[in-house]
C-alpha cells in the first residue's frame, strides 16, 4: 500500500461525528452483553479485578509517572498489555443494524476492536477497546484482563508510527444491568482509554452478567 493510500484509508476510518458518551454507554453495554460468547466450560474462569484495584473516581491516583500531551487521531493497528501476555491486531468496530457495538469476529480468539465512534488511542478523551473473554474453543484475546493491576501498561502501537503508553489507575467489573456508563465513558479532560471484556458471574442461559473494565492514562508516545 502506498503512503497516500494508507493516507486515504486512515481519513476514510476517521469518525465524521463522533456519538456522545451516553449513546457510547447505551450500546456498548448492550453489545457486550451479546459479545460475551463464553463457554463458561473451562475448569478455571477468567480472573476477576481485587476490590484493590478499583480505580479513584476523583483522580487516577495510581500513576506513577505524568501524563503525556495527547496525539492527534491515528488508526491503532495493534494492542500489547505485557503484564497479561497481550499482543494482538486491532480492527474498527462500529455500530450495527440495530445501533449495538459490533464485536471482532469470535473465530479469531486473537483479535481485539476499537470502537471508531469514539476518540482514537492517543487524542484527548475516551477510547475505547473492546475483545472478548473467550468463545467455543477457550480463552481469547482479554481473558487475563481482570488480573491486572494500578501502575501496569497498556500498548497502543498506532499506523501513524506512534505508541501511545497507558498506565493502569483501575480495574472494576459492573453488573451490565447497572453499567457506570458516565464514570466509564465520560471525557476526563486528558487522553485515556478503556479495555473492556466480559466478566462477572456466568450461567449458561444468560452468559456473563458483568464487565470488567480496565482505567487508563497516557503517559507516554514512543
Amino acid at each position: 500500500m502506498s503512503a497516500f493510500e494508507a493516507a486515504e484509508l486512515e481519513e476514510e476510518q476517521r469518525p465524521k461525528k463522533r456519538a456522545p458518551w451516553g449513546v457510547i454507554a447505551l450500546v456498548l453495554l448492550t453489545g457486550l452483553a451479546l459479545v460475551r460468547n463464553g463457554s463458561g466450560e473451562f475448569d478455571v474462569g477468567p480472573p476477576q479485578p481485587a476490590s484493590a484495584a478499583a480505580a479513584d473516581s476523583r483522580t487516577p491516583a495510581g500513576l506513577t509517572t505524568g501524563t503525556a500531551a495527547p496525539l492527534p487521531f491515528g488508526v491503532p493497528d495493534r494492542v500489547r498489555i505485557p503484564a497479561i501476555q497481550v499482543d494482538a491486531p486491532m480492527m474498527p468496530v462500529g455500530l450495527d443494524a440495530e445501533g449495538w457495538v459490533d464485536a471482532p469476529p469470535p473465530e479469531d480468539p486473537n483479535l481485539a476492536g476499537w470502537f471508531s465512534g469514539a476518540v482514537s488511542p492517543g487524542e484527548k478523551g475516551t477510547a475505547v477497546v473492546v475483545g472478548h473473554v473467550d468463545n467455543q474453543q477457550g480463552p481469547a484475546v482479554f481473558y487475563g484482563l481482570g488480573a491486572l493491576k494500578k501502575g501496569q501498561r497498556v500498548e497502543i502501537a498506532r499506523r501513524d508510527g506512534k505508541t501511545a503508553v497507558f498506565e493502569i489507575y483501575g480495574v472494576e467489573v459492573f453488573a451490565k444491568n447497572s453499567f457506570p456508563g458516565e464514570r466509564v465513558y465520560a471525557s476526563k479532560g486528558a487522553a485515556e482509554v478503556r479495555v473492556i471484556t466480559c466478566g462477572g458471574g456466568f450461567s449458561p442461559q444468560e452468559g456473563y452478567d458483568g464487565n470488567v473494565v480496565v482505567f487508563a492514562r497516557l503517559v507516554e508516545v514512543r
